[in-house]
Formats: C-alpha cells, structure tokens, sequence
C-alpha cells in the first residue's frame, strides 16, 4: 500500500511516509481524521495535496486518505484514545 512507501517532499526534499505524516505532522490538525486529501512533511511543516507526489487521481488521492486514517483510527481505538481532539 501507498502508506508505507517512501516519498520525497516538494518543499524541502526529505522523505517520509504518508502514515509517518499522518501520526507525526498531522496529529494536532483538526481535519486529521476527516480523510483530509493533504499530506504535511514532518521536517519542514509544509502540507501539500497527495495528487501532486503520491497518487495520479482524486479518487486514489481519497481513497488513500480514507486508508491512512481508518488505521490510525483503529490505533487510537485500542489503546483507549478517543477519535475526537
């Protein structure tokens, strides 16, 4: 799957993964758990859409994002943290 797979950023050139992103750089946002279609570099802080480095369409660019956070989700669920922030 596309979460795992290594990307560089188009702002600063380090790479990171999409679940990195989303558990490390997007935890504090508050659209991290609405299958937010951007992905933030945990280096630099710049976010940008996924279409641009990761997938090729909108509906891929969705359907990652849904992925990425229904396992996060699942994380938080069993070591007893809530969904919300």
């Amino acid at each position: 799957m596309n979460t795992t797979r290594r990307f560089a950023c188009p702002n600063c050139g380090k790479e990171f993964s999409l679940m990195q992103s989303r558990a490390i750089a997007c935890r504090g946002c508050r659209f991290a758990n609405t299958n937010c279609r951007y992905a933030r570099c945990p280096y630099c802080d710049k976010e940008f859409p996924m279409e641009q480095v990761i997938t090729k369409n909108k509906y891929g660019e969705k359907y990652l994002a849904s992925y990425a956070n229904n396992i996060l989700n699942n994380y938080y669920n069993q070591f007893g943290k809530r969904n919300s922030r």
